[in-house]
């Protein structure tokens, strides 16, 4: 990490030629020049169910703001990736009460006996016990390299993996109480790469990579590996591998797991940053796989951000900047067809979750 930041301070500077301004690559911003259509999507075409959130209010307040935000927009319901167990998975049920109908709540795993001959069973009554409590489904279970872990949890089940032993009871169980399971693997492939003036994600290169030199890390091609081994050998239990797998780069991975495993689901969040510059590909990939995809956003709870992904989805707007996914890249929209919107945005959740 520390050579990467090096790397960027002392070599990537951008020389104008008019008083030799030198412009660090992390600080520029561009606009674009051209004088094209440009669309403003205030509100969704189709009624919309957020796949892909979490608990980002600070108050109550602020949760009735969000939902003043939703109406807004066209966001029928938000599914809240909470990551909480025990008590904090309690008081966040109060917190959402009042809304329940337009909240799911999904929680996370307890992972705290992780090393005792109680892991197993401790996992599996807490994961039952959220369930009578009101948890939809489970999620953000994460593997980047190290083990298991659940978003904004502290403990991980270090060397443990997706596909390991230990994990199948909690999986079956997912499968006796309907409950999905949202995964997070890996990390973008750019990051596994060198930061060398080849990565086409060098921007981000600062804040974000994979030290492949951590004993124990696992590579991108391991980690999917072993995902796709624990789907495999669960076809009861339904996956949904947040930020299309984070294999944006290749997405004939994806369409391979997908043809091979019906228990199998993606969502799109936190990735149109890594798919708008590519969209006719994406328009010809959402199209082929249209009942498998969820929309989902991961993204904060503004209306700015809701109209930018309905932007890329819907126009076909061409050439435009998003500095909040702090990409160089341009992105482009996926005009994509009404049958496809319709499926993305409501109707696949609403199947896997009967």
């Amino acid at each position: 990490m520390k050579h990467c930041y090096q790397f960027l301070v002392a070599l990537l500077f951008v020389s104008t030629g008019y008083g030799q301004e030198n412009i660090l690559l992390e600080e520029y911003m561009p606009k674009s020049i051209y004088k094209i259509p440009e669309t403003k999507v205030e509100k969704a075409k189709y009624p919309v169910i957020d796949a892909h959130s979490h608990d980002y209010p600070s108050s109550l307040e602020e949760v009735a703001q969000w939902v003043k935000t939703m109406d807004r927009k066209g966001i029928e319901k938000t599914v809240v990736l909470t990551g909480y167990t025990g008590a904090s998975f309690d008081s966040i049920v109060e917190v959402y009460a009042p809304y329940k109908d337009r909240f799911d709540l999904w929680c996370g795993l307890d992972l705290s006996d992780y090393g005792k001959s109680s892991f197993v069973k401790t996992a599996v009554e807490e994961l039952k016990r959220c369930h009578k409590m009101g948890a939809k489904g489970v999620g953000e279970v994460t593997d980047k390299g190290l083990g298991v872990y659940v978003a904004f949890q502290t403990n991980m089940a270090e060397g443990i993996h997706l596909n390991d032993p230990l994990m199948s009871p909690i999986y079956e169980t997912c499968a006796e109480l309907g409950m999905p399971l949202n995964i997070h693997v890996a990390e973008p492939y750019w990051m596994y790469l060198p930061d060398d003036k080849y990565n086409d994600g060098l921007m981000n290169g600062k804040k974000w990579k994979i030290d492949m030199s951590i004993p124990g890390m696992q590579s991108h091609e391991q980690l999917i590996a072993q995902f796709s081994e624990a789907v495999k050998n669960h076809p009861n239990t339904l996956f949904v591998a947040c930020h299309f797998i984070n294999c944006s780069y290749d997405l004939s991975i994806v369409g391979r797991l997908l043809d091979e495993y019906s228990n199998l689901y993606v969502d799109m969040s936190a990735r149109f940053g890594e798919t708008a510059s590519i969209p006719r590909y994406m328009r010809k990939f959402y199209t082929r796989y249209a009942d498998r995809i969820l929309y989902g956003t991961d993204n904060g709870m503004s209306a700015e951000m809701y109209e930018t992904t309905f932007r890329i989805l819907e126009t076909d707007d061409e050439h435009f900047y998003v500095p909040d996914y702090h990409y160089h890249w341009y992105y482009s929209g996926f005009d994509l067809p009404d049958e496809v919107l319709r499926k993305i945005y409501r109707e696949n959740f609403i199947r896997i979750m009967k």
